[in-house]
This record gives C-alpha cells, sequence and structure tokens, in this order.
C-alpha cells in the first residue's frame, strides 16, 4: 500500500459489472481533475484466445473441469504483482492490452484475440486502477491483495451475470451458443473454486 502511488481494484468476474464501477470511477477521476493510469486484467492472461480454446479442450478431454481463466496456471499472477509492488514503490510499470474485438484491433494494431507488446504505464500519474479478475489474489506464491489501497469486489444477482455474459460472448466476440454455453459452465465452476467460501 502506499500513500504516494496508490492503487485502486476492481474485481470481479466476466460480466459482473466492473466495467460499469470503471466508468463510474472515470467520471469522478475527469471531475477531480485525477491522473489514472490503468491496467486491464485480461492483459495478465498466459494464453491469447486460440491458445486458450485449445487448452481448454485438452483439460476438458483429461477431466479437468476446473480449468478457466480463474485458473492460476492460466494466469501471469507473478507479473501481475510486480506491476502492483513497482507502481507502488514507483509510480511505474510494465502492462500490454489483451484485444478484445474488431474496434480495438484498430485502436491496438493487433488482432482481435492477441495481446500487444508490453510497454511502460503513462508517467505522471496520480493512482493506478486494475479491472479484472485477478486484483485482490492471494496464493502461495503471490499476494496481489496487500499492495491495492482499495478493493472493490463486483458480484451481482449471479443469474444476470452469466446471462450477460453469454450475450456478450455470442454477440460481441463471435462465439457459437454452444462455445458460450460451453465458456459459461467452465467459468462458473472456476469462480466457485476459487472466489466461493462454500466450494
Amino acid at each position: 500500500m502506499s500513500r504516494r502511488h496508490p492503487i485502486i481494484s476492481i474485481t470481479g468476474s466476466s460480466g459482473a459489472g466492473t466495467t460499469s464501477v470503471k466508468k463510474t470511477f472515470e467520471n469522478i477521476f475527469r471531475r477531480e481533475k485525477v491522473v489514472a493510469a490503468y491496467i486491464e486484467g485480461d492483459a495478465f492472461h498466459r494464453y491469447n484466445r486460440l491458445e486458450m480454446r485449445t487448452k481448454l479442450l485438452d483439460e476438458a478431454e483429461r477431466g479437468n473441469k476446473h480449468f478457466s481463466h480463474f485458473s492460476p496456471e492460466t494466469n501471469l499472477f507473478e507479473e501481475l504483482e510486480k506491476v502492483f509492488r513497482d507502481y507502488g514503490e514507483s509510480g511505474t510499470g510494465t502492462t500490454r492490452h489483451y484485444v478484445h474485438d474488431d474496434e480495438e484491433a484498430k485502436l491496438y494494431g493487433a488482432d482481435p484475440g492477441t495481446f500487444t507488446k508490453w510497454g511502460p504505464l503513462p508517467e505522471d500519474s496520480d493512482l493506478l486502477f486494475y479491472e479484472g479478475l485477478h486484483g485482490a489474489v492471494v496464493t502461495d506464491k503471490v499476494n496481489i491483495a496487500q499492495h491495492a489501497d482499495l478493493k472493490i469486489g463486483v458480484v451481482p444477482v449471479i443469474n444476470l451475470e452469466w446471462i450477460q455474459k453469454l450475450h456478450r460472448d455470442r454477440s460481441d466476440r463471435g462465439y457459437t451458443a454452444e462455445a458460450a454455453t460451453r465458456r459459461t459452465r467452465l467459468s462458473r465452476g472456476g469462480f466457485r473454486l476459487r472466489t466461493s467460501p462454500w466450494s
């Protein structure tokens, strides 16, 4: 935690509403003239879209029902913790972008479902703002939660969350109904396993 270089972490599963919370903060930052450096949780996934589809199929064939974007093995937790730590200490860090769709492909100059190159965060920011799945994750190897000054978990009504995810995956990301349903089922299992005290 850092008074000089604070970190806000908005965390929640895909479709939970973290983007809506981010937009609210962006309005506050604009009004208060706060300059934020932004990092996205998707940027710290280990695999691009095609690689992840292949890995999901492979793991499903092995009987692994908990392999998803929530899994430690599908994410770069050490790199994410390093960004949090570096920013808290010096206001600097390294990130990249995951390109979700054609619109972002034009913006970043990379194909949908891939990553941009790693690069430095903007200089002279007032705070770091994280939005994604793992902004407060703690494992036997990393403790990202200790670096964030404000952690907000976003959890809506579970049925609404999965309906939003199914709709977005089909309409915005080009998945078939079957593939979107399969992804949602896998995500639900990973979400319960990694975040629910009742799993």
